[in-house]
């Protein structure tokens, strides 16, 4: 099991990040794309639900236990009344409790979706993203519980122990750890051998594709920087920004901890990790607390956090959804995610499913087409382009 590569301490640069408060803006194209999947894991997760019973329906009583767990707003019996599209309810026969199913329009998307999941290109990308995430740890291994939190943005199966890892022994095997911040004992999945082939960043990737195959990986690569229109830096952060983007760049699969903690190197490996784990998620976007969850457990503390407040044109954060989210900025044009990925092409035809109302009634929680080109754009253009592109007035 190789580590991380322990970097030379030429790059240990020790001035600080100016002092100086940067302004958040919000960015209401980013806040769509945050918006717009309103209920979309709550209602993903009962489908799961659904779908593991052998009748594929469940009583209303149980689901309404599983409120607190999927932070639902509002009732379980309300939740899928909300989405008559996708959820259907029925009571068996005369005198037995309520239940709820999936409608045949979701069960025929849950079928599309697995036909992804099954596929050998979507499995192969699904290793790949796993093992990345993996090899971003010193010890390239991460109790299973940070996964599960994980696995819904890395586009991993519902299942993904028994329906991928299993059956990649070459790649992946369970092993127990002592979690730091629990001092429990927790079950674990890490990397069988190191794969060099994989541990190379987005931008690095894209700096090689530039120079060729001779490209200098320690090339100061500087961060694509996105700011909303009108947004401006004041000049001492304007200065320390530029100044920052020509330090080194270190790689995320290297070892960075050796530099000063309050380093404005140190900030930009921090960065660069950062970066690296929001391009592996297939919207390029987590929430905020999983980042500082796993961020924990690498032993980055509140260095996450400062570094998502110093760099608002890298890093977005949205208060939507009765959370905070963390967009990766230069992955969207405006609310239009920009790499094409089969599981958002997926997920943008659930949306629209859920938003689906029967005519003459009240549009159902969440966010529906607004208007006929837009409808047009979501249920056709996305199922065959696998993206979605947004409209603002």
């Amino acid at each position: 099991m190789a580590a991380w590569t322990k970097l030379p301490h030429r790059f240990n640069s020790t001035r600080n990040f100016v002092d100086a408060r940067v302004k958040w803006v919000r960015d209401p194209y980013l806040d769509f794309a945050v918006e717009r999947e309103k209920n979309l894991k709550q209602a993903i997760s009962f489908k799961h639900q659904i779908l593991s019973d052998p009748s594929e329906s469940l009583p209303l009583s149980l689901a309404s236990l599983l409120k607190p767990r999927l932070d639902l707003s509002t009732t379980a019996s309300n939740f899928f009344r909300n989405y008559p599209s996708f959820f259907s309810l029925f009571q068996p026969s005369p005198g037995l409790p309520p239940r709820v199913k999936l409608t045949r329009q979701a069960l025929s998307l849950h079928r599309e979706e697995s036909a992804i999941h099954t596929s050998q290109p979507h499995r192969s990308d699904a290793v790949c993203r796993l093992a990345r995430l993996l090899m971003l740890t010193g010890s390239a291994r991460l109790p299973i519980y940070v996964i599960e939190r994980l696995k819904w943005d890395l586009g991993l199966p519902h299942n993904f122990m028994a329906s991928l890892v299993i059956d990649f022994p070459d790649y992946f095997q369970v092993c127990e750890i002592e979690d730091p911040s629990t001092g429990r004992k927790e079950l674990a999945l890490e990397i069988v051998s190191w794969r060099k082939e994989l541990a190379v960043s987005e931008l690095e990737r894209r700096a090689l594709n530039d120079d060729g195959p001779s490209g200098n990986r320690t090339k100061r690569i500087a961060f694509p920087m996105v700011f909303p229109k009108g947004y401006e830096l004041v000049k001492n952060v304007k200065d320390w920004v530029e100044e920052w983007q020509r330090l080194p760049y270190i790689s995320p699969y290297e070892n960075g901890f050796h530099l000063s903690p309050n380093s404005d190197q140190a900030e930009k490996w921090t960065v660069a990790v950062l970066h690296e784990l929001l391009w592996l998620m297939v919207s390029k976007k987590t929430e905020r607390d999983n980042l500082f969850c796993l961020g924990e457990y690498l032993g980055f503390g509140s260095t996450f956090k400062k570094a998502l407040v110093h760099h608002p044109g890298i890093f977005y954060l949205s208060n939507k959804i009765r959370t905070q989210t963390v967009v990766l900025r230069e992955a969207y044009r405006k609310d239009f995610l920009l790499e094409k990925h089969p599981l958002m092409g997926m997920r943008y035809r659930y949306i629209h499913l859920l938003n689906k109302t029967p005519k003459m009634r009240k549009p159902a929680l969440g966010l529906a087409p607004r208007n006929k080109q837009h409808e047009t754009a979501f249920a056709n253009g996305v199922g065959r382009n696998l993206s979605f592109e947004g409209t603002h007035a």
